[in-house]
């Protein structure tokens, strides 16, 4: 027997084109012939297809073989049906061949002892071909002159990328997958212009050896040019510029982009954002090439003549196309939280307010009513996102009732994996405990918060961790009636279990320094319970008991522990356990309240949607809880 070829240049692989042929032939013939509009259809036969075939073949088979696609077909016949029974070896062979068996034996038959028939197919597959030998041929990947004191590029640790092993199996779909992935990460940076051009796959059925070709071009390195900007009418340019990180003469890279594009898009002036190198600029450079080429040839000039070194590739001007976002906007809804009862909420927002960006709001809760205007600047050159405001917010929680104004003064920084903050702000706080006479309080606190996340994904993580930590206080006797010092902390941690299992542990902890507790706004204070926090227990039942109510405790320690199984990929039941206390005293603090039970999840397109039925073991009830996300 001879060798087997797979080649094409540009990646594009035919495999066993003459027996490809005859399968197709073998498909037409079989496909059912009209019958006469004059004459009555006779009733369509029906058949069953079992496969014997080892491992994955069967699959590979049932889903796939003309026997399997037209069953059920209302013009099929005995005579159709021999004529599919007859070019099933044939179709199966090629079928087979593509994960890597290459000597198979096929025998059909039909089995007409039953009240259907029954076409049984065979299969041997024989010895699996193997990976002998890889050779991959990498050209060019040269730094364009006179840039020779650029960083080459890696062009080892790109060949040890190389998915498909000497040994391994030689499977159809694993070598497009890696020809695919060799090539992707040359074009994703520095060289997008790269190509495969030429790959061949040779399989000597004898020997059942593969040898495998691969020559991939990098074609000019390219990097970024100066910043264009498309489609700006009614923003200030500099609200694109200062988000833009990538400098001319940096490297092309496409991760850079994809990072531009999502930094301008969560920006929220933008309806639709598109960030790209414009490569019209080396095809320019290349038709300019030829065209002088051509004109050298025509003056005559002589055959070994090398052409004139023309310095290095043009740089990519960086592109952004924008569609701006409607300048004002409202909206409304309504909504329900078994921590803080019924919703509505209006919105009103201005992307033009004095340059910045202006966002509004107002909630009304059963427990909780709250109003809010903020004013966002453009990010500043050195990444900073600073903003202003004020709100008001009254609560009723555990016959605990707090009026807050606060204005307000933040800066933040950062990227999604590493989040920093700093506010400063100025509070005003009327507080009626049931049972008590009324306090009115000021503070003047400062603030700074870091998040740190590793997460396989922000919207459903499954994998990693994040955490976040503050630290503050008002230490100044201005505008403050009681100085404290408040550091506070939480995490969640992810880890599959299995395919289908996955653990989330959550913890938070918090503590507050002060000569008297009396004095610091109720906000700074911490209290426990409900849907994020303790479940089996009302939102922020667990605190320090005043009267008939539950107040804020100087200390407060929480954690949670819990399974969830994805029976469906967006669908999941889950068993958790939580425990944890608010208190004056550590000690109080560290003697937990515990709860447990059981809920489901969905994967909806916001978000994770969890729904959890807990036993609050020391309060002796159920309750019912409601929830979107956890990260933070």
């Amino acid at each position: 027997m001879g060798q087997l070829t797979l080649a094409a240049a540009g990646g594009a692989i035919l495999l066993f084109p003459i027996a490809h042929a005859r399968a197709q032939e073998a498909t037409q013939d079989a496909a059912p012939e009209s019958a006469s509009a004059t004459e009555a259809a006779p009733a369509p036969l029906q058949y069953e297809v079992k496969v014997n075939a080892p491992g994955d073949l069967d699959e590979l088979l049932e889903k796939n073989l003309d026997l399997e696609r037209f069953r059920g077909n209302p013009r099929m016949d005995r005579e159709q049906l021999r004529r599919l029974v007859r070019a099933t070896p044939e179709e199966a062979k090629n079928l087979i061949a593509t994960a890597g068996y290459y000597t198979p034996v096929v025998t059909v038959r039909v089995d007409t002892t039953g009240a259907k028939p029954v076409v049984i197919v065979d299969v041997d597959p024989g010895q699996p071909a193997t990976i002998d030998k890889v050779e991959l041929e990498l050209r060019g990947f040269d730094p364009t002159p006179p840039l020779a004191a650029s960083e080459p590029y890696d062009t080892e640790a790109l060949k040890r990328s190389w998915a498909l092993k000497t040994g391994s199996v030689f499977r159809q779909s694993d070598w497009e997958a890696a020809k695919r992935a060799l090539l992707r990460e040359v074009v994703q940076t520095r060289y997008p212009r790269a190509q495969l051009v030429d790959t061949q796959a040779v399989v000597d059925p004898e020997t059942h050896k593969v040898s495998l070709l691969v020559v991939l071009d990098s074609g000019p390195e390219l990097r970024f040019g100066e910043l264009r900007i498309e489609g700006l009418k009614r923003y200030d340019a500099s609200i694109i510029r200062n988000l833009d990180k990538i400098r001319p003469g940096e490297y092309y890279s496409e991760s850079a982009l994809q990072s531009f594009q999502a930094r301008l898009q969560d920006t929220g002036y933008f309806a639709s954002v598109e960030v790209s190198a414009d490569m019209s600029s080396i095809l320019s450079e290349q038709i300019e090439a030829g065209q002088e080429s051509q004109q050298a040839d025509a003056a005559g000039a002589a055959p070994d003549a090398k052409p004139a070194n023309r310095g290095p590739a043009p740089l990519l001007p960086l592109v952004v196309r924008v569609t701006e976002n409607k300048q004002q906007n409202v909206s409304a809804g309504l909504g329900f939280s078994t921590n803080t009862g019924n919703r509505a909420q209006l919105n009103y927002d201005n992307l033009n307010v004095w340059g910045t960006r202006f966002k509004s709001a107002i909630t009304m809760e059963t427990k909780k009513q709250a109003a809010h205007a903020n004013f966002y600047f453009p990010t500043t050159e050195r990444g900073y996102n600073d903003s202003a405001g004020a709100s008001f917010e009254r609560s009723d929680i555990s016959n605990e009732i707090t009026a807050v104004t606060t204005i307000s003064a933040k800066r933040n920084w950062g990227g999604t994996n590493l989040e920093r903050s700093l506010t400063f702000e100025f509070l005003s706080e009327d507080k009626t405990v049931v049972g008590l006479e009324q306090t009115r309080s000021k503070s003047l606190p400062l603030t700074y918060a870091i998040t740190k996340r590793s997460l396989d994904s922000l919207l459903f993580p499954t994998k990693g961790y994040v955490i976040n930590a503050q630290v503050g206080g008002a230490l100044l006797p201005v505008l403050t009636d009681e100085r404290f010092v408040r550091v506070a902390g939480k995490a969640v941690y992810y880890r599959p279990l299995g395919e289908k299992g996955e653990l989330i542990v959550r913890g938070e902890m918090g503590a507050l320094g002060s000569k008297e507790k009396r004095g610091v706004p109720a906000v700074y204070l911490f209290r426990a319970g409900g849907d994020q926090s303790v479940r089996g227990y009302a939102y922020q039942e667990l605190g320090v008991k005043e009267g008939d109510a539950t107040v804020g405790g100087r200390y407060m320690l929480t954690g949670s522990a819990e399974y969830q199984y994805w029976f469906k990929p967006k669908w999941a039941i889950a068993a958790f356990y939580d425990a944890g206390n608010a208190a004056d005293t550590v000690k109080a603090a560290m003697t937990p309240k515990s709860g447990y039970g059981l809920g489901g999840r969905y994967k909806s397109p916001v978000g994770p949607i969890n729904v959890d039925v807990a036993y609050g073991h020391a309060v002796h009830a159920y309750r019912l809880h409601f929830s979107l996300g956890f990260t933070f």
